[in-house]
């Protein structure tokens, strides 16, 4: 694990200026920070067997200030949703999909595996909302039914034109995987999801458009129980707080897995972070552990940028 201490800059944006960027951001100096207890954790959950992978990056330079294993590729279940959204939105975009376009729910195989449309009376629902579902729900139906109408190709062609060949979307959302699925719903590195996510922020994913739609849609994300737990934010109202915090973020669960990606932003400083841990999870004891590493880095992203 390695830290740079240096000094950074940052703010949080309000929300006419992440869809517009119309305005320049306003930048103050941040006191020199570090991430110890980040670091602690993190050590011990490795030492205990799992695998971690970390990065924690200046929002604005793209500099590093924490990483760890943050090129190595390791499952990140839900957190695979974003680029999926990507290809969406850009679609959306130029034409080449209607939002409006209605997709019947019948009309798609069940999951459970996470999400709210199948609990719903609404047997129906427009593109554009299945994508809020997914974003704020992690709705693995609605991820499935915008993955059918975009498919996994495209998926993989924008990665690759975004210069993310770590990161992949691999299957859709299953109940069970069977021999001939693929293992893991997405993979990914700490390094390209924490690049993706600043890229988003700073509208440079696609067009200052998609990376507004994108970014407005995520900042819906009800998961604020890992790195979101120490922000006291309103978990189903957090796009506009009046603290000028900005979080944006998306986590993704499975067995033994426990991923979470976004940007933190504050009145002294911005960063976009990403941490990945893949550990056995043969008692609760050692899900907490990797809950509280999370938890370890929110702490110390909280105290960087305030």
């Amino acid at each position: 694990m390695s830290v740079d201490g240096s000094e950074s800059s940052g703010t949080a944006r309000s929300r006419a200026e992440r869809r517009t960027d119309a305005r320049p951001l306003r930048r103050s100096a941040a006191r020199r920070r570090g991430f110890a207890a980040t670091e602690k954790a993190l050590d011990a959950l490795a030492a205990s067997g799992a695998r971690v992978s970390v990065r924690v990056s200046d929002l604005d330079r793209g500099t590093p200030v924490l990483a760890g294993d943050d090129f190595i590729t390791l499952p990140v279940a839900g957190l695979g949703i974003v680029p999926l959204l990507i290809e969406v939105a850009a679609r959306f975009e130029a034409g080449g999909l209607d939002p409006l376009e209605i997709v019947e729910r019948s009309a798609m195989p069940g999951v459970a595996v996470a999400g709210v449309w199948r609990h719903l009376a609404a047997p129906a629902l427009p593109l554009g909302d299945l994508a809020v579902l997914a974003a704020a729900t992690g709705d693995a139906l609605a991820a499935n039914a915008l993955l059918d109408r975009v498919g996994l190709d495209a998926v993989r062609a924008r990665l690759g034109a975004l210069g993310m060949p770590r990161t992949a979307l691999l299957d859709r959302f299953r109940d069970d995987r069977g021999p001939d699925d693929a293992p893991h719903y997405a993979l990914g590195t700490a390094r390209e999801l924490a690049s993706m996510f600043a890229a988003l922020v700073n509208t440079d994913i696609v067009s200052p458009g998609v990376s507004a739609q994108v970014s407005e849609w995520l900042s819906l994300n009800h998961d604020l129980s890992l790195v979101g737990s120490v922000t006291g934010l309103d978990p189903f109202a957090h796009d506009d707080d009046k603290h000028e915090l900005l979080f944006v973020n998306k986590t993704g669960r499975a067995d033994g897995i426990r991923a979470e990606a976004g940007v933190l932003a504050g009145p002294r400083a911005g960063l976009a972070y990403a941490l990945i841990v893949e550990f056995d999870d043969p008692s609760m004891s050692h899900r907490l552990r990797s809950h509280e590493a999370f938890r370890a880095l929110g702490l110390d992203l909280m105290e960087y940028v305030f």
